[in-house]
């Protein structure tokens, strides 16, 4: 009986875990479709290196802070309530 249980849990830790290492890629698409298109460039300059998204472009903090119409809220903030949410629906599922 245990043996079984103990099994279970692996079984279940380790799909949290596969689930939990996606969460970077989704939050990149995420961060992508949250910058402002006007010519492309912002969207086509950021990446993801390793866990880390990186805008790197000279304008990418005024994006951020909101300064576009396309999205008031800029990239970062929309970006997070993305991952809690995505980490949250990860741990409850069985």
């Amino acid at each position: 009986m245990s043996v079984t249980i103990k099994n279970n849990i692996t079984k279940s830790l380790k799909n949290i875990e596969k689930n939990l290492a996606q969460v970077p890629k989704e939050a990149y698409k995420e961060f992508v479709q949250n910058t402002p298109i006007r010519s492309g460039n912002a969207r086509r300059k950021t990446r993801l290196d390793g866990t880390k998204i990186k805008a790197q472009y000279p304008y990418a903090k005024k994006l951020d802070e909101g300064f576009s119409n396309q999205n008031p809220d800029g990239m970062s903030k929309p970006t997070e309530d993305f991952i809690k949410k995505r980490v949250a629906a990860i741990l409850r599922k069985k």
